[in-house]
């Protein structure tokens, strides 16, 4: 409140508006009482306050006049000050979330000192945490209206609890403690329908910094072979597939089979790629035929062709337990190696 007595008194007995030096001590004091962490709404009214209190001692409209339009330049340069503070804040405080959040989902800088500013945002990273991400058909950023429908409803459901809601990559990212289930399945439920049918991979828990970057790429790479195999399903865990990073995990010997066992497809009339998709969509249907048949949209006849044609060109025979085993594992290294479309 420093001079503002004096400016009333001021603008009583001279009508005088105020100077430019004195606008800028208003809004430096309206900045440093935003840093210091006072609120808006009382510091109007201790302007308010005051004003009352030091009202000039006459009668003439025009010394009112003069008082009153002291104070509202007064009361905005000051709160033009202080909303000017404030979004400064804001600014940094966004900025440091966002390069927080950087260094956790990619492990980056000291951990002593990412743990600390892990407490900050509401995370020990002491503990296990798991993370989810979801995908949408545009991507979002923090501020869109997506990212804080979903936050208001984790908020309103859970509270404080140890959550931390982001995006990443134009993707929804949640991260929780790992014995909280409910809050990713809660996620993952809010984040379908906001995103109007969007797709949700889950990692599983795991401890300590790294646990958190395993789980997010763990639950990328879930996204990702959801996309490759065009797996059914909203929403995607980590746990439940587990068989195909095993898969993939020794690359040229996935090439390999793929290249031996489906490789005499591309001698048929069309390419390999109609046959390889007869075979998955067979396997996927259970090897049930008249099922197989009805997803492709052929007859029963043309199906049995079809896989008939394999047999031959392939030597093994789709009906067979043996075979089927090894020629449906072909088939999968083959859609995640994204095979004959891409050469090896």
């Amino acid at each position: 409140m420093t001079g503002y007595a004096d400016i009333l008194a001021a603008a009583a007995a001279t009508g005088r508006r105020l100077t430019r030096d004195e606008l800028l001590a208003r809004r430096q004091l309206g900045e440093q009482a935003a840093d210091a962490g006072y609120g808006l709404r009382a510091l109007v009214g201790a302007h308010l306050a005051a004003a009352r209190l030091h009202w000039p001692l006459t009668r003439a409209t025009d010394s009112a006049d003069s008082v009153l339009a002291a104070l509202e330049q007064s009361v905005d340069a000051f709160a033009e000050g202080y909303e000017r503070a404030q979004r400064l804040a804001v600014r940094q405080e966004v900025a440091a979330r966002r390069e927080f959040i950087d260094d956790l989902l990619y492990g980056r800088g000291e951990l002593g000192r990412l743990a600390e500013r892990a407490e900050r945002f509401g995370l020990r990273l002491s503990y296990e945490h798991a993370v989810a991400v979801a995908e949408g058909p545009v991507p979002y950023d923090e501020g869109d209206a997506v990212p804080r429908s979903v936050e208001q409803a984790l908020v309103s459901r859970f509270g404080d609890r140890s959550i931390l809601l982001t995006t990443k990559a134009g993707r929804l990212v949640c991260i929780a403690a790992g014995d909280e289930a409910d809050v990713l399945a809660f996620f993952a439920k809010q984040a379908y329908a906001a995103t109007d049918g969007g797709r949700i991979g889950i990692g599983r828990p795991q401890p300590g910094l790294g646990g958190v970057v395993q789980s997010y790429d763990e639950a990328l790479n879930v996204l990702d072979l959801a996309a490759r195999l065009d797996l059914d399903g909203p929403v995607l865990r980590a746990a439940d597939l587990l068989v195909y990073p095993v898969l993939t995990r020794d690359r040229q010997a996935m090439t390999e089979l793929v290249v031996n066992t489906l490789g005499p497809l591309e001698a048929a009339r069309g390419g390999a790629q109609p046959l390889i998709e007869t075979l998955s969509v067979y396997f996927d249907a259970g090897c049930v035929a008249a099922e197989a048949a009805r997803r492709l949209s052929l007859s029963v006849r043309a199906l049995t062709y079809r896989l008939a044609r394999i047999h031959k060109l392939t030597g093994a025979d789709p009906a067979d337990p043996v075979h089927r085993y090894t020629l449906q594992t072909a088939v999968i290294g083959a859609r995640l190696l994204g095979w004959p479309t891409r050469a090896f």
